[in-house]
């Protein structure tokens, strides 16, 4: 059970890693960062300066783990670009090797007053977690409370790198052990290091391990090179497993540069080795050296300065093979990711303050529209131009606009026990309205989609006729679709009032359209079944229409308290009033569609 409680602690400690590294790189992003990004952009400007600014950093913080994290966050967050980071991840090797020797030299653990002390993990994250609470807490302005956040998710960050050691901390003898137990074996010695590092998550800490025994009991060279070219992999690969956890492509990039400079270190450690060791430079004096502890901190060093001088020119070449590895998402993929995010930005917190947990809602019911909008694009591509992969990135849009609307709906009735004035209420309303009416302008696209699939499926196809009358509509309903957009992003009520006289042209224009393909068909000009299917996508237009027309009322309502509770009253009204605007909306619209109709019918009739 004693096993199962270290990893038990050990997860906990992963956990307050990831969620320190998300923290922070949320408080980046919002921040506005310019002169960071400036000062960020000027030192890594060339491989050489990043090479440097990442050794001094990890020098600084002690740990190549989290200057690597901390790049990977500053490429997400924006400030640095995956090209400009790929000199700090260089840098940061070599840095942990560094902060080997000051150790060594200074007596770092027993030294408190040495000012190397102050950046010590155990130090530097309390530090960082009061300087963050009494950012946020006690400090007013937005730009606290960014600071602050960042300080929070650093502190928490490093916590969780203090704790993961600590819960590995009483295997320490097993892990000597382990170690030291395959020197005739150099493999076995190699993936010891790599274990034990992955174990611990710091190589600092396993070339402290070797460095206790080599004072201790002594090691010698052979039995200890391998060893090492085995931690300097093992360092790599769990900041790689770590960073990439719900990374964009170039944060993944930036991780997997460390791999990639990581395994030609080795390999080009490997080649040298054996071409001293056959030519003899590397004599059995040598070979079979022991090594103190200054010794192993030596070798240590010797590994990670040499191969980072030696490629550190080719860095460009790092970059573009990790680009070719981790492709670009497409524009699409990226909207999804994106829209993701927003679903975790309903906060549970603000329920007991109804007008911010609404404003919450309200940025998410914006983002379904969005999403709603482009699967009616998309389906309507689908009508001129059928794309199988389109169809299935518009059924996985469809699943997320859902979850969008389920998870909206739950948290805008979750606030019901804590609205107490009348604004908030309807407010409430509205929303519960918008999302609703989104969440089926998407379903009537989709219907549309699989209308469309059906049709193929059965080999079907619409004449030109037909798909020249339905570009028509097609037209309206998108511009429908903008203007009830519009009036729902601005609340505005003019934009709103618009709509109604749309929505009567695109009844008229859809039953005329179902006419003209019903002549079609008893001409024998479209079959039976595509004739089925050209209705069933009349229909859904319609619906779509029926729904801005919805979202209108709904925005009206908001806007006139005298319409709230009588929006179908206050329609029929409308549909029954001389208003001039309205009239003079509707035949504009009127003109403008069935004008283009009647442009078709004369092109028709002169190519006979």
């Amino acid at each position: 059970m004693d096993i199962f409680y270290k990893v038990i602690a050990l997860l906990g400690g992963l956990s307050m890693f990831l969620y320190g590294m998300r923290l922070m790189g949320d408080g980046l992003k919002s921040s506005s960062g310019g002169a960071m990004k400036k000062a960020l952009a000027r030192v890594t400007a060339k491989p050489a300066l990043g090479f440097l600014f990442g050794m001094l950093v990890t020098c600084m913080i002690q740990s190549s783990t989290a200057t690597i994290v901390l790049t990977v966050g500053l490429v997400g967050a924006g400030f640095l670009t995956f090209r400009q980071s790929v000199g700090i991840v260089l840098g940061a090797n070599v840095g942990t090797a560094i902060t080997a020797q000051i150790i060594r030299l200074m007596d770092l653990n027993a030294g408190a007053g040495s000012f190397l002390y102050f950046f010590k993990a155990d130090n530097l994250a309390p530090i960082a977690l009061i300087l963050g609470i009494v950012c946020i807490m006690f400090l007013k302005g937005d730009r606290m409370n960014t600071l602050g956040t960042i300080c929070i998710g650093f502190g928490i960050l490093f916590m969780g790198l203090i704790y993961m050691s600590a819960a590995v901390s009483d295997m320490g003898d097993m892990l000597s052990v382990l170690l030291t137990a395959f020197e005739d074996n150099y493999f076995l010695g190699f993936l010891s290091g790599v274990v034990v590092t992955g174990i611990i998550q710091s190589s600092s800490a396993v070339v402290g391990i070797l460095q206790s025994l080599a004072s201790s009991v002594g090691l010698n060279f052979c039995g200890v090179f391998a060893v090492i070219i085995g931690v300097n992999i093992g360092d790599c690969i769990t900041t790689f497993i770590v960073s990439r956890i719900g990374a964009k492509p170039d944060q993944v990039r930036t991780a997997l540069v460390h791999v990639i400079y990581n395994v030609c270190a080795a390999v080009l450690i490997i080649v040298v080795l054996t071409v001293l060791r056959t030519t003899g430079i590397l004599n059995d004096a040598i070979w079979n050296m022991q090594l103190n502890s200054g010794g192993v901190a030596n070798v240590h060093g010797i590994f990670r300065l040499v191969p980072a001088l030696l490629l550190l020119p080719f860095s460009g070449a790092f970059a573009s093979l990790a680009e070719r590895i981790v492709p670009d998402r497409s524009a699409e993929e990226d909207k999804d990711s994106e829209l993701e995010e927003h679903l975790k930005e309903l906060d549970m917190h603000l329920v007991s303050n109804p007008s911010l947990a609404l404003d919450q809602s309200g940025e998410l019911i914006q983002h379904m529209g969005e999403t709603a909008i482009h699967n009616y694009e998309a389906c309507i591509q689908q009508l001129f131009e059928y794309d199988e992969a389109r169809q299935k990135r518009m059924g996985k849009r469809e699943d997320l606009l859902d979850h969008m609307a389920d998870a909206a709906n739950r948290y805008v009735v979750d606030l019901s026990p804590y609205i107490t004035l009348e604004k908030d209420s309807i407010r409430q309303s509205y929303q519960i309205k918008a999302l609703t009416c989104y969440e089926r302008i998407g379903d009537h696209a989709i219907n549309i989609a699989n209308n469309l699939t059906s049709l193929k499926e059965r080999k079907g196809t619409f004449s030109e006729k037909a798909l020249a009358d339905i570009r028509i509509l097609t037209e309206a309903v998108r511009s429908i679709l903008e203007r009830a957009e519009k009036a729902v992003a601005g609340q505005d009520y003019g934009e709103a009032l618009m709509i109604e006289p749309m929505e009567e042209v695109i009844d008229s224009l859809t039953e005329t359209l179902r006419s003209r393909h019903i002549k079609r068909m008893t001409k024998g000009e479209c079959d039976v079944y595509s004739g089925i299917q050209y209705d069933n996508i009349l229909s859904n237009l319609e619906r779509i229409s029926d729904q801005c027309s919805d979202l209108a009322l709904a925005v009206m309502a908001l806007s006139r308290s005298n319409i709230f509770g009588q929006e179908h009253q206050y329609i029929h009204d409308v549909h029954r009033s001389n208003s001039k605007k309205y009239q003079d909306t509707y035949q504009a619209e009127y003109d403008r569609y069935f004008g283009e109709l009647k442009k078709i019918d004369q092109e028709q009739e002169q190519t006979g």
